[in-house]
């Protein structure tokens, strides 16, 4: 059975995207990119799973990550997009 494309994929703004989450994720040292997934691994969705070592670990990961600065990165793209909705 062949793949149908997807009508209308908005291509661009999937790759922009990308591109600035990439540039956060370029944040981490590789080091520290494979402890962050063996952390969430852990969870299994519960932060209750860590250690409080674990969670202070946890946090300066994500805090590195400023993920508040990628969502003022992606903020852009959104709008753009619901414009053309419109």
């Amino acid at each position: 059975m062949a793949k149908m494309p997807i009508k209308g994929a908005p291509w661009l703004i999937i790759i922009q995207a990308a591109m600035a989450a990439r540039r956060h994720w370029g944040a981490l040292t590789p080091a520290e990119r494979g402890d962050l997934a063996r952390l969430l691994r852990t969870t299994k969705g519960r932060p209750g799973n860590l250690t409080p070592q674990e969670k202070a670990d946890l946090r300066r990961l994500v805090g590195k990550l400023d993920v508040p600065g990628l969502g003022k990165d992606l903020l852009p793209i959104a709008t753009k997009r619901r414009r053309k909705r419109l």
